[in-house]
C-alpha cells in the first residue's frame, strides 16, 4: 500500500520515495484529516506519472486530488522540453476548465427579496446542461478566428472591455494555436456552444464576501466584506473534449502506451504529433477563454435589468487544466520545462514577471471554488511555490463520492430543499446534476485551502459564501 509507506517531510507534506521504474519521487500536499479521503489508486497514478520520460523534480498531488484519466485530478508534473513527453491525460478532457471571479458594485442587501427572480434571469441568460446551445452563432471561419484569438475576438466584437483581458491568465489568448490542428468533429461539437456553462460540476455562483484574511491584498483585488461577487466555472465544452479524444487515439496509434497504464499514452514534446497536440490544446484553451467572456457579457446584461448602474469587473480568470512552457531552477540550473497542471492551478508570487502590473506587489489571485453549498476562497500566489510545487496549488474541493453513489443518497427534491434551508437558491440544468454535485460529494474545502496556506503554496485572502447557484 502506497499510503502506508508515505514519508512525512513536514506538516501537510508527504513524499512517495522512488520505487522501481520511478524517475523522480512523488510529493503529496495533504493534511492528516484529508489523507483518509485520498484513494490508493490516485497515489498509484502519482507513481505512474513519475515513470514517464523526462519528468523532473517530483510527481505532485494536491490536497484535493482524486483519480482521473491517467493523471490524478489534482496532479502536477514538469517535463524537460528536450527529453520529456506530453500526455493528454496530464491535461484532461476539459481543456482549460477554469474559473473567473467578477467583483460587483452590489452588496447583500441589494439582493434581498429578489433572489429567485435574479437567479431565474441568470439561468435564462447562461444555457446549461448537456448539449445546450450557445447564445451567438458563428461561422466556421469565425470559429477558427476564435481558436486563434481567444478572448480578443469577443472583445473586438463588443462582448467585453479591453481591461477584461488584462486580468485573465495569458491575457485570454495562447499563442502558437493553429486551428488546422483541431479536427472537423471537434469544431462541429464546439461551434454551437459559445456562451454555455455545460454540465457536470460547471457552475455560475453569486456569492457574498464573508471574511477577509488579508486587507491589503483584498483591497488591491477590489474585494471587501459583504460585497457581491460572481464565480464562473466552465471550460472548452465539447470542442476540448473531442481534442483530447482525437489525440489520445492518435498517440496510441503512433506510440505504444506504457505497460503500467495505457491511459498515460504520450509522445515526445518535440515530436510532430506532440507539437500538434499542444497547438490543438491551445486552441481549445482559447475557445474556453472566449466562452467565459461571452458568459460574462450575458451576466452583465442580465443584471443590468435589475441594477441600472451595475458593474462587474474581472478580478482574475485562471486555468485548471493546461500544459505550459515555464522556467524553473532545477538542481541549480534554470531549465525550460513543460508543466502539466490537471485539476491544479498556478500560484505566481510577488513581482513575478508573469503577474499583471496591478497585482505585482501581492502576487496573482488564486481562485479555489468549493461545492455549491460550501464556501469558495481567494488566495494569493507565493514565491515559495516555485521551489515547492512548480508554482502550483490546489484548484477546488475534489470529489470523494462517485456521481452514481450521490444519486442513491438523496432525490432532486430533497437536495433542492436542503440547499434552500441553508439560504442558497439553486437552478440546475438537470435534476441529476444537482444531486451529483451536492456538497457531500466533495472534500472539505476549508481543509484544502488550509493546506495551501500552511504549506506556503497559496496565501489566504478572502472567503466567499454562496447565495445563488446555477449548476450544469
Amino acid at each position: 500500500m502506497i499510503k502506508e509507506n508515505l514519508v512525512k517531510i513536514s506538516e501537510n507534506m508527504y513524499e512517495i520515495p522512488k520505487q522501481s521504474g520511478m524517475n523522480v519521487p512523488g510529493k503529496i500536499f495533504v493534511s492528516e484529516k484529508l489523507l483518509n479521503d485520498i484513494e490508493e489508486d490516485a497515489l498509484k497514478q502519482v507513481v505512474n506519472v513519475a515513470k514517464l520520460s523526462g519528468i523532473v523534480g517530483y510527481s505532485i498531488g494536491m490536497s484535493d486530488m482524486h483519480v482521473g484519466y491517467g493523471f490524478p485530478i489534482g496532479g502536477v508534473a514538469a517535463f524537460d522540453i528536450e527529453k520529456g513527453v506530453i500526455s493528454p491525460g496530464g491535461v484532461g478532457y476539459d481543456i482549460n476548465c477554469s474559473v473567473r471571479l467578477l467583483a460587483t458594485n452590489l452588496n447583500r442587501k441589494d439582493l434581498e427579496g429578489r433572489e429567485e427572480e435574479i437567479l431565474s434571469s441568470l439561468f435564462r441568460a447562461v444555457p446549461t446542461g448537456v448539449g445546450c446551445r450557445g447564445t451567438i452563432k458563428v461561422s466556421q471561419k469565425e470559429l477558427d478566428e476564435i481558436l486563434e484569438q481567444g478572448i480578443d475576438w469577443m472583445i473586438k466584437k463588443g462582448y467585453g472591455k479591453r481591461e477584461d483581458a488584462e486580468f485573465v491568465e495569458e491575457n485570454g489568448k495562447f499563442d502558437l494555436a493553429s486551428p488546422k490542428d483541431v479536427s472537423a468533429r471537434a469544431k462541429g461539437r464546439g461551434i454551437n456552444q459559445l456562451g454555455t456553462l455545460g454540465a457536470g460540476n460547471h457552475f455560475l455562483d453569486v456569492l457574498e464576501v464573508s471574511q477577509i484574511f488579508d486587507e491589503k491584498t483584498a483591497q488591491i483585488y477590489n474585494l471587501k466584506k459583504e460585497q457581491i461577487v460572481i464565480l464562473i466555472h466552465c471550460g472548452s465544452r465539447g470542442l476540448g473534449h473531442q481534442v483530447a479524444s482525437d489525440y489520445i487515439k492518435l498517440f496510441d496509434k503512433e506510440y505504444s502506451h506504457p505497460d503500467f497504464d495505457r491511459e498515460l499514452v504520450n509522445a515526445p514534446i518535440k515530436s510532430e504529433l506532440g507539437k500538434k497536440y499542444l497547438s490543438a490544446m491551445r486552441c481549445a484553451a482559447n475557445f474556453a477563454f472566449a466562452n467565459k467572456q461571452l458568459i460574462t457579457y450575458n451576466v452583465r446584461k442580465s443584471l443590468l435589468k435589475y441594477f441600472p448602474n451595475f458593474e462587474a469587473k474581472v478580478v482574475y480568470d485562471i486555468c485548471h487544466n493546461i500544459a505550459k512552457e515555464e522556467e524553473f531552477n532545477i538542481d541549480g540550473k534554470v531549465r525550460k520545462v513543460l508543466v502539466l497542471r490537471k485539476g491544479a492551478t498556478r500560484s505566481l508570487g510577488i513581482r513575478d514577471d508573469k503577474v499583471t502590473e496591478k497585482y505585482k506587489e501581492v502576487g496573482a489571485p488564486i481562485l479555489i471554488p468549493g461545492s455549491m453549498g460550501t464556501s469558495s476562497y481567494v488566495l494569493a500566489g507565493t514565491n515559495e511555490s516555485k521551489d515547492l510545487s512548480f508554482s502550483s496549488t490546489a484548484h477546488g474541493a475534489g470529489r470523494i463520492m462517485s456521481r452514481t453513489k450521490a444519486r442513491k443518497i438523496r432525490t432532486f427534491e430533497e437536495a433542492k430543499k436542503e440547499m434552500k434551508n441553508k439560504g442558497i437558491y439553486v437552478e440546475s440544468g438537470s435534476k441529476k446534476g444537482l444531486v451529483e454535485e451536492f456538497p457531500t460529494s466533495y472534500k472539505n474545502i476549508d481543509e484544502i485551502v488550509k493546506v495551501s496556506h500552511e504549506t506556503g503554496i497559496g496565501r489566504l485572502v478572502a472567503k466567499l459564501n454562496p447565495l445563488l447557484v446555477v449548476i450544469g
